[in-house]
């Protein structure tokens, strides 16, 4: 969740910091902080409660913070409310030590009272202090900051991606990693570390990425890197392809919004490399027909927006496969003793590739035997490595933390994935096959055609702005797609909204809608359209105001019954939900825009969730 860049080199460190912070705000955060260190003054330490903005401001009022070698911190709070003191950096009790630190310590409490113990002194609150303390214990009875680093490392239990700097070393910086997102950046005379390469990207393309265990020493002149046993090993290097612009919003007001935009441009890199002569093509899938023809099960696997799209991969998955297939939050999948075996398909997607609570359950999943297959965004992430195999959306960075074009990338790849397979097997029609295929082609021109035209999405923000509940309904694949829906008014607006299958109204929901209640019907599938309007007719008859969205051909039996139309053009039904995704996009938007809402750093929420 939080934010880390490091930095070793010639030139002064502190702007070079801030604006990686900045270019990580979109991570979310709380509280942030730097620290540089200089061979005459040693350690030297800024942080605050708040925006960068606020650090901007304190250090401009300050003496220059000089040195070439630096640490800086977004933070997310955890262990110990948001303030100054429980801000990154910490610093050991006698000056010689800086962390900066993503993750949870979970066994804090006990170091933290062996320290209590040899009468070391705490500032914060939080779990990342013990982490500097012990630091400089081990290192006043060792003298070697290496032998230190790797002692503590042997005491922490949980998820850690470490920046350090000694004041006795003033010409590196070291980092560490566990289960927490940490790369390392190469330069011509500098070096850097960070938590994503958004932070680093104006200095370099060049980057590796630490995996767990791993210890790495950076100086001005170059990289070195040891593993769990101390031992050095050299680092595959990776070349960022997208340029820094894709990560700034050019021109746009807020990054949801551009990206809402970049989606038709988001699906042809998606769909395009993988679509030739009206067949689906995975040229780096290494998943054989061995293994399809004995797989008796499919696990999918994601949190939030990730898991919304497995929502809707159930019922294409199952209608191409005739296979079982179960959604799974991730954060519940590794306490439910899931059946997972040899035979089993497990299907784990990922925007960051580094969500934590993604990454337990993949590892739950493998260590019964199940075949892993992950969907992400960020090569070399997490997620992709640990995977037996990993299709890339290649969807761009996205910096806003409410998902746009990642939820629609990954969408579109799942129901790719179910069409190969259900041809491999032969469980897919051809004449289904031929015509799903032939429609994915032009979803990104039809996607174009939904967002030519925003107006009619402020005309409704202007109406409905002020509610402070709202419900989705739809069936089939129309509630799968209410869900996220939902979530993406709720997590920018902060209007509470909930999506449900609308056949469910009468075992008790209905019991919520009154005179002016705001319903959001959703009746883009066609096979249950009139199931969809008589659900419509049931809550207008009990007052509620109705926004539907369904497709083009559809839309004059909508509009005798429904207060307000919104249509998204006609395609297969299995793909509906790709398009009908961005009036809901655009709706919330705009809601949120009225109500003066930070649209792109939600409160209280974070891009990647490294935290459990």
């Amino acid at each position: 969740m939080c934010g880390i860049v490091g930095y070793t080199g010639a030139a002064p460190a502190i702007p070079i910091l801030l604006d990686g912070l900045e270019r990580l705000e979109y991570r979310g955060y709380d509280s942030a902080g730097v620290a540089v260190v200089d061979p005459r003054t040693g350690l030297q330490i800024e942080k605050c409660k708040g925006r960068l903005q606020f650090l901007r401001d304190r250090l401009e009022a300050l003496p220059p913070l000089e040195g070439t070698v630096g640490l800086g911190h977004t933070r997310w709070a955890t262990h110990g409310e948001p303030n100054d003191v429980n801000s990154h950096p910490h610093v050991s009790q006698n000056g010689r030590v800086a962390i900066v630190h993503n993750g949870i310590i979970e066994n804090y409490a006990e170091i933290k009272d062996f320290l209590l113990q040899q009468g070391v002194r705490f500032r914060s609150d939080t779990d990342s202090e013990v982490v500097a303390q012990l630091l400089e214990y081990y290192f006043n009875d060792c003298s070697d900051v290496m032998d230190a680093v790797y002692a503590v490392l042997a005491r922490l239990e949980g998820a850690y991606a470490l920046g350090i700097l000694c004041a006795d070393m003033p010409d590196r910086l070291i980092a560490a990693r566990k289960d927490a997102p940490l790369l390392l950046g190469y330069g011509e005379g500098e070096n850097f570390i960070a938590s994503d390469a958004t932070a680093i990207i104006s200095h370099t393309r060049q980057v590796a990425y630490m995996e767990d265990g791993e210890v790495a020493v950076l100086t001005r002149d170059g990289i070195q890197v040891f593993d769990e046993y101390r031992r050095p090993i050299e680092k595959q290097l990776h070349h960022i392809e997208w340029d820094v612009s894709a990560a700034e919003k050019g021109g746009y007001a807020h990054f949801m919004f551009k990206e809402i935009m970049e989606q038709p441009e988001a699906l042809r890199q998606t769909i395009s490399p993988r679509l030739r002569d009206g067949q689906v093509v995975f040229d780096e899938l290494r998943l054989d027909d061995g293994f399809l023809r004995r797989m008796k099960r499919i696990y999918l696997v994601a949190c939030g927006s990730s898991y919304h799209v497995g929502m809707l991969g159930k019922y294409n998955l199952e209608r191409f496969l005739r296979l079982p297939v179960e959604v799974c939050l991730a954060s519940e999948f590794r306490y439910s003793d899931p059946l997972v075996d040899e035979d089993t398909l497990v299907i784990v997607i990922s925007q960051s590739g580094e969500t934590l609570d993604t990454m337990a359950a993949l590892r739950e999943a493998r260590s019964r035997g199940g075949y892993i297959l992950s969907i992400v965004n960020v090569v070399g992430s997490s997620i992709a490595r640990e995977s037996d195999d990993v299709l890339y959306t290649w969807a761009g960075p996205e910096i806003a933390v409410a998902t746009t074009k990642a939820y629609s990338t990954q969408l579109a790849l799942l129901t790719m994935l179910g069409l190969y397979m259900g041809q491999r097997l032969g469980r897919t029609s051809p004449e289904e096959y031929a015509a799903i295929t032939a429609e994915l082609a032009l979803l990104p021109e039809k996607m174009e055609q939904v967002i030519a035209s925003t107006d009619v999405y402020q005309y409704l923000a202007s109406l409905y702005f002020n509610r402070e509940c709202v419900f989705f309904i739809g069936r089939n694949l129309d509630y799968a797609l209410g869900l996220e829906g939902s979530l993406k008014l709720k997590e920018i607006s902060y209007i509470h909204s909930e999506s449900y299958a609308a056949g469910e109204l009468k075992h008790g929901t209905i019991s919520l809608i009154e005179d002016g209640t705001l319903v959001v019907s959703l009746a883009t599938y066609g096979p249950l359209l009139d199931k969809a309007i008589s659900n419509i007719v049931e809550v207008k008859a009990r007052g509620a105001e109705v926004v539907a969205l369904t497709t083009d051909s559809n839309r004059e039996r909508l509009e005798k019954i429904a207060t307000h139309i919104l249509t998204v053009p006609d395609t297969h039904p299995v793909l509906q939900p790709n398009l009908g995704v961005v009036p809901l996009q655009l709706f919330a938007y705009y809601i949120a825009l009225h109500r003066g809402c930070d649209i792109d750093k939600p409160k209280n929420l974070a891009k990647s969730v490294t935290v459990e």
